[in-house]
Parts: C-alpha cells; sequence; structure tokens
C-alpha cells in the first residue's frame, strides 16, 4: 500500500477530531459521562502522544524523543485535572506537527531499521515502519471513535436534563 494514503488518513482522522473539538465547550470536552474512563479531551491529547511514542520510542529510533504532555496523555494515564482551551491549543499544533514530522523522517529514510514490537491494544508484532504506522491510523480512530460516543452521551444526558 502507498504509504502517503495512511498520512493522508492519519491527517484527516486528526483534523475532524480537531473539529469536532470546535463544536464542543470545554466543559464537554472535560466531562467524564458515566460508563466512561475518560473524557473527549484526555483521548485527544492520548494521539497527539502516541503516534510519536510508536515511531520514535518503541521503535528504539530515538528512545529519547521528547514528547510534550506524554504524561499527562500517555499509556496508563487517565484525565486527573482540567484541560484548559490553551492546553488544548497546543495539543492541536503537537497533534499536527507531529505527524508532518513523522512523515518527513520516513521520507529521509529515519525509519529504515527498528526494532520490533507489540502493543497491549492489539497484540500484534510490528516489524517495519509501516506496520507502525498502520497501527498508528488504527489507534486514532479507536480513540475519536471513543469521542464519538462520550459525545453522544454528553447529548443524551442534556437531552434528559431539559
Amino acid at each position: 500500500m502507498n504509504q502517503q494514503i495512511i498520512f493522508k488518513y492519519i491527517r484527516q482522522t486528526r483534523t475532524v477530531f480537531a473539529q469536532l473539538l470546535e463544536q464542543l465547550t470545554l466543559e464537554e470536552i472535560n466531562e467524564i459521562p458515566d460508563g466512561f474512563k475518560n473524557n473527549i479531551g484526555w483521548n485527544f491529547g492520548h494521539i497527539a502522544v502516541s503516534t510519536p511514542g510508536l515511531c520514535y520510542r518503541r521503535t528504539q529510533v530515538s528512545p529519547d524523543y521528547e514528547i510534550p504532555y506524554s504524561s499527562d496523555y500517555g499509556k496508563g494515564t487517565k484525565p486527573e485535572r482540567w484541560i484548559s482551551a490553551e492546553e488544548l491549543d497546543s495539543l492541536k499544533g503537537q497533534l499536527i506537527s507531529s505527524i508532518q514530522q513523522i512523515e518527513a523522517d520516513y521520507n529521509k529514510g529515519v525509519f529504515a531499521t527498528i526494532s520490533p514490537f507489540a502493543t497491549s491494544t492489539y497484540g500484534l508484532e510490528m516489524n517495519t515502519i509501516e506496520e507502525v504506522l498502520s497501527a498508528a491510523l488504527a489507534h486514532d480512530n479507536l480513540h475519536y471513535g471513543y469521542a464519538m460516543a462520550i459525545r453522544r452521551t454528553l447529548e443524551g444526558e442534556k437531552q434528559k436534563k431539559s
């Protein structure tokens, strides 16, 4: 498969996720409805930090790669504080800049050799950066789906109150 298609879909998922945030209040972005363990803002931040973590750290291409907010949104975290509008703006920038950097490094051959690994989410060993990026796309869409489910739940709760 043409890898540029994967990058195109990753960028599109991230664009529609950012557009979702624009339609919501900060309260809605931060609310954790009954039946959920996180909120829309955490899901958004999680994809912003996960893909660079997979591509640089887990592959051992750059184990010390700096990823802002990874301690707040990385694997094993949960929402523990209010996410401000300023932080969301920063995460939006990171969401776009990180995939641009990964694509540029991909085109330069930075990921020609990686250390294989499997994620707990899918349990499949990834031996190439193309496999890692395919998993990242699936992971982004998984968390976008969670965010959409949270949004529908919040809308349902709002209708019950009115």
